[in-house]
């Protein structure tokens, strides 16, 4: 079992920057590949980024290529999502996401454990 806690979320401007956290209790947060989704108002939960295992490979949502950085700590249980140049289209809740069962990295059914989402607003 794996429980995870976003934080870092808030109301920002457009163009300016944020860095979102994801802190993991539990077991063996080093095996699990990590990855952010987000839900804008009245749309589908859809893939950002996602980290491999040992953090040797990270994927990008097309929208997010060299605006968003994705990083984890496995000796903190942290993986932490760095946000810059941030368009009103970026509103939405953003989930973290730990999966150890294979899959796509880009699918929701990838990962077993889900946070509670924190809110990104950007006013347009």
């Amino acid at each position: 079992q794996v429980h995870l806690v976003e934080s870092g979320g808030g109301l920002v401007r457009p163009g300016e920057s944020l860095t979102l956290s994801c802190v993991a209790s539990g077991r063996a947060f080093s095996t699990y590949a990590m990855a952010w989704f987000r839900q804008g108002p009245g749309k589908d939960r859809e893939f950002v980024t996602a980290i491999s295992i040992g953090g040797g490979s990270t994927y990008y949502a097309d929208f997010v290529k060299e605006r968003f950085t994705i990083s984890r700590d496995d000796a903190k249980n942290t993986v932490t999502l760095q946000m810059r140049s941030l368009k009103s289209d970026d509103t939405a809740v953003y989930y973290c996401a730990a999966g150890n069962r294979g899959g796509s990295y880009y699918e929701v059914g990838t990962y077993q454990y889900w946070g509670q989402g924190t809110q990104i607003t950007v006013p347009s």
